[in-house]
């Protein structure tokens, strides 16, 4: 006797913590079939695969696969803007959550939903009797691990966007955005020339190795409620 066919929708982000540029956040629907063919194509952890420009390829061409089997997929672009705004609130769990729950009723009907952060998602268990939230959620189901490739490549694309920007003043910024040394670098360059943080910047994290050029900014000045400082505007 035949199994019956289930349905999965895997929830999981991209850029949560990277000092520069967007976080994105997807969510994909699988049948039993789709999962199987995606986890034989090699679809897991994007994290895994780390950020060489391979792994970008690579990211690329799994995205693709993905969206051949996938049901159903979201992709919200969150803005460093309102990361800004929601973190200065010490909201940015109940952004992801709320990003997390208008993707789910924008979704087919499924199964089960499972999202990637155990402490971060359980509450909207809660709300709905088929959802699971659990830590490295990628690497138990496909749709997860799927919905982490996806939002990845997404991220990928944004972050092409600030290095095609800025290269002609600064060169080529390595990094993917994350608080290492090429971010600093840059971030650095950029302050001596402007005297700011570049738009793409959230306010909400530490620069100490700016205070010599910046001093004691106001990190959160040019960040209101009806403002467009950030990413999407300048796409």
């Amino acid at each position: 006797m035949k199994s019956a066919i289930r349905r999965t929708l895997g929830i999981d982000e991209a850029g949560r913590g990277p000092v520069l540029g967007p976080m994105v956040m997807a969510a994909v629907s699988l049948d039993s079939r789709g999962a199987r063919v995606l986890s034989r194509a090699g679809v897991r952890d994007s994290k895994a695969f780390g950020a060489s420009e391979r792994a970008r390829e690579e990211r690329a061409a799994l995205a693709d696969k993905v969206r051949a089997c996938a049901l159903h997929i979201e992709v919200r672009v969150v803005d460093v803007a309102e990361i800004d705004r929601r973190v200065r609130r010490q909201e940015l769990n109940v952004l992801e959550r709320e990003v997390a729950e208008d993707m789910i009723a924008c979704s087919p009907m499924v199964d089960s939903i499972i999202a990637d952060g155990q402490n971060l998602f359980r509450p909207l268990a809660n709300r709905h009797v088929n959802f699971l939230a659990w830590d490295g959620a990628e690497a138990r189901h496909a749709a997860v691990a799927a919905a982490s490739i996806v939002a990845k490549h997404r991220r990928d694309q944004l972050f092409a966007c600030i290095t095609r920007r800025y290269q002609p003043l600064f060169g080529e910024i390595r990094g993917g955005g994350y608080g290492n040394a090429a971010t600093r670098h840059f971030l650095r360059a950029y302050a001596e020339r402007f005297g700011r943080l570049p738009p793409e910047a959230r306010r909400s994290w530490p620069y100490p190795y700016l205070t010599d050029i910046l001093g004691a900014f106001d990190p959160y000045a040019d960040i209101d409620d009806g403002n467009a400082v950030g990413q999407l505007s300048l796409l």
